[in-house]
C-alpha cells in the first residue's frame, strides 16, 4: 500500500515513469546507484541489516536506557541509509524492496529476491550475536 501512496504521488509529476525512473527501487550491477555489483550489495545489505536489528535488540532489552530506544534505532537506521543509498538504494527491509518493485517492473522484480533473502540472513545473524554475546534479559 506504501508503494502504491508513493505511485500516486510521483505520477503527479509530468512525465513520471515508475519504470523508466526504478522508483527507487534496489539493485546490483546497472540497477544500483553507484554500479556496484553483486556481492558489495549483498554483504552491504546483511551487514546492515545485522547492525539494525543487533541496535533494536539493544536498545529495546530490559537493560537499555528508558526512553532513548527510539533515538538510538532513528540514529542507526539514519547512519545505514547514508552508508547503502548510494550501494543499493537501502533496503534492510523485504517490505520496503517489495513496496516498489512490483511498480518498477521486471528488471527490479528480477532482483528482489536478494533485498529479502539478505536481510533475513542478517537478522538471523543479529539474533544470534545478541544472544549470544549479551544474553537474554532474564536474571
Amino acid at each position: 500500500m506504501a508503494g502504491a501512496l508513493l505511485l500516486a504521488i510521483a505520477s503527479g509529476k509530468p512525465g513520471f515513469d515508475a519504470v523508466a525512473s526504478g522508483f527507487a527501487t534496489n539493485g546490483y550491477g546497472d540497477r544500483s546507484p553507484g554500479g556496484y555489483g553483486f556481492w558489495a550489495v549483498v554483504v552491504t545489505e546483511v551487514v546492515l541489516t545485522a547492525f539494525f536489528l543487533f541496535v533494536i535488540l539493544g536498545a529495546s532489552s530490559k537493560r537499555a536506557a528508558v526512553g532513548f530506544s527510539g533515538l538510538a534505532i532513528g540514529l542507526a537506521l539514519t547512519l545505514i541509509h547514508l552508508v547503502s543509498i548510494p550501494v543499493s538504494n537501502t533496503s534492510v527491509n523485504p517490505a520496503r524492496s517489495l513496496g516498489v518493485a512490483w511498480f518498477a517492473g521486471g528488471d527490479a522484480l528480477s532482483q528482489v529476491w536478494v533485498f529479502i533473502l539478505a536481510p533475513v540472513l542478517g537478522a538471523a545473524i543479529a539474533g544470534l550475536a545478541h544472544a549470544a554475546l549479551l544474553g537474554d534479559d532474564e536474571d
